[in-house]
């Protein structure tokens, strides 16, 4: 078994099921874990890519979380692909907005961003965060 990951994103979204089906079908994360509340919210949920993972929730809960969340802004998410303009694909058929088409990097990368429902951005790329050049 793979050690999981020291650094997990957490979001929070107005609709956490759509970002749920969004992040999954478009691209291609794996829901983990979900748990939904007796009121159908989604309480916590753990989506994984590769050994990274995020973790997610809906806005309104009532929990120490959501209160503290309330008042921020959207975040930025990177996920290392290794074929970058296959994953935009999936994407565009999906119907996700991209905000920067596939583009070479000065630093090596080939990346490009989108946004989700919720105005997130996401950035996808070649790039290894840590790995020695």
């Amino acid at each position: 078994m793979a050690e999981a990951p020291h650094v997990c994103p957490t979001l929070a979204y107005d609709d956490a099921k759509a970002a749920i089906k969004l992040l999954t079908e478009a691209f291609g994360f794996t829901g983990t874990a979900v748990y939904e509340g007796e009121d159908g919210k989604i309480v916590h949920a753990e989506l994984s890519y590769g050994n990274g993972m995020v973790m997610l929730g809906s806005k309104g809960t009532g929990s120490e979380f959501d209160k503290l969340m309330a008042k921020a802004g959207p975040v930025g998410v990177f996920v290392h692909v290794d074929d970058v303009d296959e994953h935009h694909a999936r994407a565009v058929q999906h119907g996700v907005e991209i905000v920067m088409p596939p583009t070479n990097q000065d630093y090596g990368s080939r990346d490009y961003m989108a946004r989700d429902h919720e105005g997130n951005i996401w950035s996808f790329g070649t790039y290894t965060p840590g790995a020695a050049e």
